[in-house]
């Protein structure tokens, strides 16, 4: 198994899947390819499983887990963040590569506006994107330009615990739900008697966690957390849409106070086969989207006015973004369209940029909101 593992990190897998009747998978630049020709036995996927829980109690019940959440690191192989299932009665087991080095801003490719965002003193942070797209290394580099910046008392709680940060400027004291502390919820309620400047949630999937969230905020504290949506529009819904009913208004009204900052993740594959290129999608809260976040009604304009605030604030679309890596080669054209919020849009744009005369000199004006430097038209392929 381990054989097999490292393997699979040595070629750059994101991920691995063990599953009693088939074969070992890796996701490699994005896609789930086969590692070996033998199916596992049931018996074979069981001895994995109870090979990567390493708590005694939860190995003698193992055969009643349905779902199990672990991390798991052996030496020369690396770090993993472990989720263990049942499907058709067996075992499945899902491995996420946690890399050893902590991921600055720079090196993941993030807007270098972040950092400032990161240091702010208060406020809340919203990183979202689908499964995958990046979302744990986001908050990972947000933490770690914290630590290293400023003195603070930074923590986390976390399920598991992946990236794993050292004390540099700041003091990080990282809570494994289920071990440290017995679920976010706790951890949460326990974090505001710890003298934290800054607090990182893992995962924000409840309106209790999400009240407690914009209560530390309210009180003066820096939160910083995770939430799966599509774009920073679908993140903001779901936000507001984890209250009941009757206490949505007034939670859309909290968190239009609470609210700094939300950064929007997509991986889209780079056209060498080699990984994959980070689209992002940055809203700061400005007097103007407060406003809009209040009504409700009309969040849908939060796009078009995230756009237009390009140039003076620094935020982004992942349309504008997409179109920024198109013109520095990062991604192709096609890979770009597959990935846009507005597909139509961004393929007319980047025809329209690519029209020249039979000289070759720019024939055409970039629409408004264009990036800059694609003043300049496209290259070729």
């Amino acid at each position: 198994m381990e054989r097999i593992i490292k393997a699979a990190v040595d070629r750059g897998a994101t991920d691995l899947h063990i599953k009693a009747g088939d074969v070992f998978r890796a996701r490699i630049n994005g896609q789930l390819v086969p590692l070996t020709k033998q199916a596992l036995t049931p018996d074979q996927t069981k001895a994995i499983a109870l090979r990567l829980i390493s708590n005694e109690e939860d190995r003698a019940r193992i055969d009643r887990v349905l779902d199990y959440d672990c991390s798991w690191g052996a030496s020369g192989i690396g770090r993993f963040r472990v989720n263990i299932l049942r499907q058709r009665s067996s075992f499945m087991i899902v491995l996420r590569v946690i890399p050893f080095d902590v991921p600055s801003i720079e090196k993941l490719g993030l807007p270098p506006m972040l950092g400032e965002v990161a240091l702010a003193e208060r406020g809340l942070v919203i990183v979202t994107g689908r499964r995958g797209s990046g979302k744990s290394s986001t908050v990972a580099a947000l933490l770690h330009h914290i630590n290293q910046s400023v003195n603070r008392h930074i923590v986390t709680l976390e399920s598991p615990i992946e990236f794993l940060h050292r004390d540099l400027q700041s003091s990080v004291t990282q809570r494994e739900v289920g071990v440290d502390t017995a679920s976010f919820r706790e951890g949460m309620r326990a974090a505001l008697r710890q003298d934290p400047d800054v607090i990182v949630i893992g995962d924000m999937s409840d309106a209790e966690s999400m009240d407690t969230a914009l209560k530390a905020v309210e009180t003066g504290y820096r939160v910083i957390t995770c939430l799966d949506a599509n774009d920073v529009p679908s993140a903001l819904q779901r936000a507001i849409a984890l209250f009941p009913a009757e206490d949505q208004d007034h939670a859309r009204v909290r968190l239009a106070e609470a609210l700094q900052a939300v950064v929007g993740l997509r991986a889209v594959p780079r056209p060498d086969g080699h990984g994959r290129a980070n689209a992002v999608e940055l809203m700061l809260v400005t007097p103007m989207i407060r406003n809009v976040l209040v009504e409700g009604a009309r969040i849908g304009e939060l796009r078009d006015l995230i756009a237009q605030a390009h140039d003076q604030w620094g935020m982004q679309t992942f349309d504008q973004h997409l179109l920024e890596l198109v013109g520095a080669n990062v991604i192709t054209a096609d890979a770009a369209i597959a990935a846009a919020s507005r597909p139509g849009e961004l393929e007319g744009t980047i025809g329209h940029l690519r029209t020249r005369t039979p000289l070759g000199t720019r024939a055409v004006t970039p629409p408004a909101g264009t990036p800059a430097f694609l003043d300049d038209q496209l290259p070729e392929g």
